[in-house]
């Protein structure tokens, strides 16, 4: 009995094969164009009319989805706003750094790391909150040390790796996105820290325009947590205010997200 499927489409290589079908060996070569098709006719009907991906879950990125939200940022409290020359002088800068590393990308790349540089691979997120934060920073193990201590030798699995040009001047785009995501992530549930600055900004003058998606929001983002942090401080002399603004500024001013600029008084 025919099947609905082929009922509805008939077949395109219509083939008559008669009592010669019962001599066909479906496990050997076909010795013909007839055997040939009769084979497939028979390996299709063996196929079920459903079949069922068995998916691994694990192995799905995180955020495929993209959800590019237009929130805009918490007005900065009075007397915390930065000037327009303030920020226009900041967006100058940061467009001279972004200039001076594409123009020596290719030398700095090739420059020999140091032997306790082991940078984490692509998709170890603990690993580059650890390279880039350090084990202080992420794990939150500050440790209380007397004044009749020495000073310890630096010792960068603690205290991170700062941004150098070495470093960075490595990292592809699909790189600079993903660590910049993982970062932000972290700073959505922790305090600013310098070294997560230090890494934003270089992360940020590493980002090419026009801007992915994913960039976009992962931007915005940044931009929205540094708002809202700065709109808890309680002193214009906090030392975490320049770093804020100075975020915020590079996110609004140079990549365009005009509804998200700080509107000087």
């Amino acid at each position: 009995m025919k099947s609905d499927v082929e009922e509805l489409m008939p077949r395109l290589l219509p083939v008559e094969f008669g009592a010669a079908a019962e001599d066909l060996d479906p496990n050997g070569p076909p010795r013909n164009p007839r055997e040939y098709l009769r084979q497939v006719q028979l390996e299709a009907s063996l196929c079920p009319e459903v079949v069922v991906a068995q998916i691994d879950p694990k192995k799905l990125k995180k955020k495929q989805t993209i959800n590019a939200s237009v929130a805009s940022c918490h007005a900065a409290p009075e007397g915390f706003c930065p000037s327009l020359s303030w920020q226009q002088h900041q967006v100058g800068n940061f467009s001279d750094v972004r200039q001076s590393i594409a123009k020596n990308r290719n030398h700095w790349s090739g420059h020999t790391l140091d032997d306790n540089v082991l940078m984490p691979k692509l998709t170890d997120e603990e690993g580059w909150k650890k390279f880039c934060l350090g084990e202080t920073v992420h794990l939150g193990s500050l440790s209380c040390k007397t004044d009749d201590e020495p000073e310890p030798a630096l010792d960068y699995s603690k205290v991170g790796f700062p941004p150098f040009l070495t470093i960075v001047s490595r990292l592809n785009q699909s790189t600079v996105l993903m660590v910049m995501e993982v970062l932000i992530d972290w700073f959505e549930e922790h305090e600013f820290a310098p070294q997560l600055g230090r890494w934003l900004y270089a992360l940020l003058a590493c980002l090419e325009k026009p801007l992915l998606p994913e960039a976009h929001s992962s931007i915005r983002q940044l931009a929205r947590r540094c708002a809202q942090l700065r709109s808890t401080l309680e002193s214009q002399g906090d030392e975490k205010l320049p770093a804020l603004n100075l975020l915020i500024c590079l996110v609004a001013r140079y990549f365009e997200q005009n509804d998200l600029v700080d509107q000087p008084d």
